[in-house]
């Protein structure tokens, strides 16, 4: 897969999860967030094939924690920011070890 596309992805996946954790203007603006983690994640699924990949789990687990996060905020607010709060963290982390820089 393409280098700069990889590294597109994994920026578009942690901005969508720095919008999700720090919540600036609403639910439009969230769920736009939680759009560009998803989306992201999908990009960058080729470049995690073979070896040393294991950063796409990271990554994918923070996805679906992050989408499972806005789901819940439907029942509870609370434990939905928390869950989504979480899989923000677990994106960054995911976005910023698989980072391929050559």
């Amino acid at each position: 897969m393409n280098l700069r596309i990889t590294q597109a992805a994994l920026l578009l996946a942690a901005a969508g999860a720095i919008v999700i954790m720090l919540e600036p203007a609403g639910t439009l603006v969230g769920l736009l967030g939680l759009g560009a983690i998803l989306l992201g994640t999908l990009l960058a699924a080729p470049a995690a094939r073979g070896s040393g990949g294991g950063w796409w789990a990271v990554l994918a687990a923070g996805a679906i924690l992050s989408g499972a996060g806005a789901l819940l905020a439907l029942v509870s607010d609370p434990l939905g920011g928390l869950v989504a709060l979480l899989g923000g963290v677990a994106t960054l982390a995911g976005a910023a070890i698989g980072f391929p820089l050559d």
